[in-house]
């Protein structure tokens, strides 16, 4: 088990900074899920941690020691890497056990360590084989077997399903949230750009962006609360609508007219100097449900794409105006071409102001 702590952690090379003023807190037991947009630095944050990268900036603290200048070795971390990382020339067994070899850890503790790591990843009838001979999930088992079987502090996932298909996703994605239940008190900490990994798996995720951190909190906190249109539209597939509006009537619950005619109440409450604010508001496709009377949005639908068990409807939109999904359950292939008016409860929908959520002022 082990705790945490970076505190203003920053990378830059050169003259050009990658990230800055990187504040946070993990608790033992967490499954961290680093998340953000290519390029915003979760893996140079990830390989900072392991101490693969230089910090350029601030502290990183492991169980209250300061680790900056730690060799990667002697700070008690595992880390899987994306591309698997196995010795082609060695077995399962073989692969698993090097670690613990080059530590001089005794033989009967380091089969003890092995098999029991095998037997969680469901390994036990490959340990003879070559790498060359599994599949990518297994390969990947693999390597996630050869950081269980030195016990560290803390694990450090970089992306480790991005090479699967889908199918092999799903399922070593279920085997990593079983693993997490069957060692209780690991601390780990996963960089995705998936973001049914991060939902799936996390305790809490954290967005990065713009060289920091734009929020953190656990899976539902980010999708029904996002601190801004960023979060907003970067959690939740697809992307949250967002509408331009003028605030008409403020209280408990705020009144928005939109610049393309409709209303929308939210929930969000406002003050009477917000009185004609100008606002975006936030529409999660799931939310959007047909409706025959007053509506939030009317438009023709440009195009269906029927997923089975829900359905997009894609709706026509003037030339720099906001594009607008919805997503219905079940299957509406019928109202491409149609006119179709949309709400929605007043709970689901979000209100920015200058690109911040007004529930965060």
């Amino acid at each position: 088990m082990a705790d945490l702590s970076l505190r203003k952690l920053a990378k830059s090379y050169g003259e050009v900074s990658i990230l800055k003023d990187i504040d946070l807190e993990i608790k033992a037991g967490e499954l961290i899920v680093f998340v953000g947009p290519s390029g915003c630095g979760k893996s140079t944050l990830l390989r900072m941690i392991a101490g693969l990268e230089k910090i350029s900036g601030g502290e990183l603290f492991i169980d209250g020691a300061r680790v900056n200048d730690v060799p990667p070795a002697s700070r008690g971390i595992a880390m899987v890497f994306q591309s698997y990382a196995l010795y082609p020339h060695m077995t399962v067994r073989e692969n698993m056990e090097f670690a613990l070899k080059i530590a001089r850890k005794p033989r009967a503790e380091i089969t003890a360590a092995v098999e029991k790591a095998a037997g969680m990843l469901q390994l036990t009838p490959y340990l003879d084989r070559l790498p060359k001979a599994l599949s990518g999930g297994q390969r990947q088992r693999v390597a996630i077997g050869r950081a269980i079987v030195r016990d560290p502090k803390v694990y450090l996932f970089d992306e480790p399903l991005s090479n699967l298909d889908a199918a092999l996703r799903v399922a070593t994605r279920l085997e990593i949230a079983q693993l997490k239940e069957a060692m209780p008190g690991r601390t780990m900490i996963y960089v995705t750009h998936d973001q049914v990994e991060a939902m799936t798996l996390a305790s809490r995720i954290v967005v990065l962006a713009n060289k920091g951190i734009a929020q953190v909190g656990t899976p539902l906190e980010l999708y029904e609360r996002p601190v801004d249109e960023f979060v907003a539209q970067f959690i939740g597939s697809p992307q949250m609508n967002l509408l331009p509006g003028e605030i008409i009537a403020t209280g408990a619950q705020t009144r928005v007219r939109l610049a393309g005619g409709g209303e929308a109440v939210s929930s969000v409450p406002t003050a009477a100097g917000d009185l004609g604010r100008a606002v975006n508001i936030g529409l999660r496709p799931e939310d959007l449900v047909p409706t025959p009377g007053a509506a939030i949005f009317t438009g023709t639908v440009d195009m269906v794409e029927a997923l089975g068990e829900v359905t997009l409807l894609h709706f026509l939109h003037a030339p720099g105006a906001p594009a607008l999904i919805a997503k219905l359950p079940g299957i509406h292939t019928g109202l491409r071409r149609h006119s179709v008016s949309l709400t929605a409860d007043p709970a689901k929908v979000h209100l920015f102001a200058g690109g911040r959520s007004l529930l965060y002022r």
